[in-house]
């Protein structure tokens, strides 16, 4: 019997991944959206739906009328295709896939097509749930992502994923999409509140402690300005943060994470799973410093850390203001266990692959490891908890 042949050939593509800075985008005297969308050389007036976190809208209420006196002093680039949508920001909006319908159904009845771009200002969830949208409708629709707190404009905000949450699982369903463009307008971090001003400067400390040990001094220099969240400071952290997750993401040859490693990831096995635990009262800034902590602890324990960083890295993390330690990294689970365990698996299997942890053997470099010794992991939680109490690391060893 013949073997059937197997026809392959290699498909390339290229992607320009922009990500832009400024302030006031909307401002009639502002041509970044306009220089923007000319980039295109299109030939006809693209047309632009614009979608909208409450929570942004709320806090900047002229933000929608800003928006369409733009696209009025700019009708010869964009035609605004209906009034902008506004959307419930924040993690819950994630767990709705009746939000995911309503883009669906705003972008049909706004007769987008492959041609038009989608728009959307807001946190990190909100970009996520109509950045799906926008991948999933027409099988693409280009869009521009306005990202409006710490963590979006520092990470989430400038990466290439989107999703939501499913089977109470977080980014279960979702897709790789490269956006047109992701637009850091630094005016928006002036209206957050204190929580959220702070949430950001945590993935600046990780993407520092994996990739550019220089930045992690820098950021230690800067403490106590960002203890306070002064607004120069906090640019400088969102600017430098966003800078090493695009090169990252660019140059690290794995885009669209088709295999098991996720450098960026660091801290996160364990805070996804504090966010679920908690129904996400603990924000995904604050459950990534818990989970920072946990991996730093864990890996003096392990032999792969020495002591001394890990407390001087703890001891960051908390000058800034975030905690290092919460009640239910230690709520059992089914097993018996502590049900932050459980993170393990679904990281596994949320990864597709082998398990693949990056820790921190030194500051400005990461090691892969491929399990966690599940006792150390426990003595871990356990010294955070007694730091917690006593707030003191001063015995942690391996």
């Amino acid at each position: 019997m013949t073997t059937p042949a197997m026809l392959e050939k290699k498909i390339r593509l290229e992607y320009a991944h922009r990500i832009l800075f400024t302030r006031d985008v909307f401002a009639a005297a502002n041509t970044t959206i306009c220089d923007l969308l000319l980039l295109d050389h299109p030939h006809k007036v693209p047309r632009v739906l614009v979608f909208v976190d409450d929570h942004v809208a709320s806090a900047t209420p002229s933000l929608l009328n800003d928006i369409r006196t733009y696209a009025r002093a700019h009708a010869e680039v964009m035609d605004l295709a209906g009034d902008p949508v506004v959307l419930p920001g924040g993690e819950p909006c994630k767990n709705d896939f009746s939000l995911v319908q309503h883009c669906w159904q705003a972008i049909n009845d706004a007769g987008l097509d492959r041609h038009s771009y989608v728009f959307v200002i807001g946190g990190g969830a909100a970009l996520d749930l109509v950045c799906f949208a926008a991948a999933t409708a027409h099988r693409g629709i280009r869009h521009v992502r306005f990202p409006t707190t710490t963590l979006s404009q520092g990470d989430g905000g400038v990466g290439v994923k989107n999703g939501v949450n499913y089977f109470g699982k977080k980014n279960w369903v979702g897709s790789f999409a490269v956006p047109f463009a992701v637009v850091n307008d630094h005016a928006f971090l002036e209206t957050l509140p204190e929580r959220e001003r702070r949430n950001g400067i945590i993935e600046a400390i990780k993407v520092s402690l994996i990739r550019d040990r220089a930045f992690f001094e820098e950021i230690e220099q800067m403490a106590d300005a960002l203890a306070r969240l002064e607004q120069p400071a906090l640019e400088r952290v969102v600017q430098r943060s966003a800078e090493l997750h695009v090169e990252h993401i660019a140059t690290g040859g794995d885009p669209f994470e088709l295999g098991s490693a996720r450098p960026l990831d660091f801290g996160h096995w364990a805070a996804h799973k504090l966010e679920q635990i908690t129904h996400f009262q603990v924000t995904h800034g604050e459950a990534v410093a818990i989970g920072m902590a946990v991996d730093l602890i864990y890996s003096v324990k392990k032999g792969i850390l020495d002591a001394p960083t890990a407390r001087r890295v703890v001891g960051l993390i908390e000058k800034i203001g975030f905690e290092t330690f919460h009640p239910d990294l230690l709520a059992e689970g089914r097993t018996g266990e502590p049900t932050i365990l459980e993170g393990l698996e679904e990281f596994r299997e949320h990864l597709g692959g082998e398990l693949t942890v990056t820790l921190v053997p030194k500051i400005g470099q990461k090691l892969e490891v491929h399990e966690m010794d599940r006792d150390l992991i426990l003595a871990a939680l356990e010294d955070l908890r007694e730091h917690a109490d006593v707030g003191s690391l001063a015995d942690v060893e391996g």
